[in-house]
């Protein structure tokens, strides 16, 4: 009789925190909502989208990259909902290990966005040059550097004379347009009181020289435009940075605890269940 006696019922109380579990059921919950919106406005979108050729200047078109990290969002946070309801540990860890990719590949971008930042800016200068090429080819397309030129005050890539790229606005003598060597209204300097905006305002500015076309419309190009409000926003944008990451980094947190406490739970339970089988050993 001399033999350890035999355990309490320990497997008779989970050593899963409710806390930790329907936090991170919550937690994934929301982003799985969040996902269905990306993937239903992407879906909507991508059917409402009519002109193949127009986005061809962007690298990805916004409707179907929209659809694709909404559908890995789904997958991802699915994994997440019923790995943690369901306390299933391939689950949780498939989740976390692909948030930890996720999160270690954004960082890599950074950094090696940050390290070549002239092939960065090489690629936005190519991409923008597109853009002003396809500008008439598609209404959203030329909304979004309408939007863009008003916005940061600039007018083509380097320099206002890049619309001549354009079919429509470029300057040889035997374009036929009635826009030939203009520019977008877009370009233009326009007072903020003036109610209603004079759409030819950039007609014939190209064959003005660079200061005299000064006096009506904006000369700088957008790429350098958009380079000093980078480095004149490094706060704003690292904040952005900081707070897409936070989401990631309490998901891998959460999702790593609640899998530490059902192997422990596993391992009471295995010796909770020897112990009962032969409780003299």
């Amino acid at each position: 009789m001399g033999g350890r006696a035999a355990p309490g019922r320990d497997d008779d109380y989970s050593l899963v925190s409710p806390l930790v579990k329907y936090l991170l059921f919550l937690f994934n919950f929301l982003f799985w909502i969040i996902a269905l919106v990306m993937v239903s406005i992407g879906v909507y979108a991508r059917m409402m989208k009519h002109a193949e050729a127009a986005l061809a200047c962007l690298a990805v078109d916004p409707a179907v990259m929209l659809m694709v990290v909404g559908v890995l969002m789904f997958i991802l946070t699915f994994c997440g909902c019923v790995g943690s309801l369901r306390e299933n540990i391939c689950l949780l860890q498939t989740f976390c290990i692909s948030l930890t990719l996720i999160f270690m590949l954004q960082l890599v971008a950074g950094i090696l966005g940050f390290v070549f930042s002239d092939t960065a800016r090489g690629k936005v200068t190519q991409m923008i040059n597109n853009a002003i090429v396809h500008y008439r080819d598609d209404i959203d397309l030329q909304n979004m550097i309408d939007f863009g030129q008003m916005e940061f005050g600039c007018c083509g890539g380097v320099a206002y004379n890049d619309w001549s790229q354009n079919m429509y606005f470029n300057c040889n003598v035997t374009n036929p347009s009635r826009e030939r060597c203009s520019v977008p209204f877009s370009c233009c300097i326009i007072s903020r009181d003036k109610e209603v905006v004079n759409t030819m305002c950039g007609q014939g500015m190209q064959d003005l020289e660079y200061v005299a076309a000064g006096n009506h419309i904006y000369t700088n190009g957008c790429i350098d435009k958009l380079v000093n409000w980078i480095h004149s926003n490094m706060f704003l944008l690292g904040g952005i940075a900081l707070g897409l990451a936070i989401p990631q980094l309490v998901g891998i947190l959460l999702s790593q605890i609640l899998i530490n406490q059902i192997k422990d739970q596993i391992v009471l339970q295995n010796y909770s269940a020897k112990h009962r089988s032969d409780p003299w050993s």
